[in-house]
């Protein structure tokens, strides 16, 4: 299986009109050629675990508050 990321731009008129997204994944499969559009997110909090996926309009400071804080209970 071969697989490509390649700009829409790059494609035919008619493809690039049919996909929404900048790009694509191109994946080949015993001689089936799939064109897979790439949703390019700007979400710095995707893929986050833990405190941050519960809170991702958490400011850095209000993060390092509450790890003093907790370094404090430790001791």
């Amino acid at each position: 299986m071969d697989e490509t990321v390649m700009d829409t731009k790059a494609l035919p008129e008619f493809l690039s009109k049919l996909i929404s997204t900048e790009r694509v994944r191109i994946n080949e499969t015993d001689g089936i050629i799939q064109l897979v559009p790439i949703k390019e997110d700007n979400d710095c909090t995707i893929g986050l675990r833990g405190l941050f996926s519960e809170y991702p309009e958490m400011s850095v400071d209000k993060f390092l508050e509450r790890k003093h804080a907790d370094k404090k209970l430790e001791i």
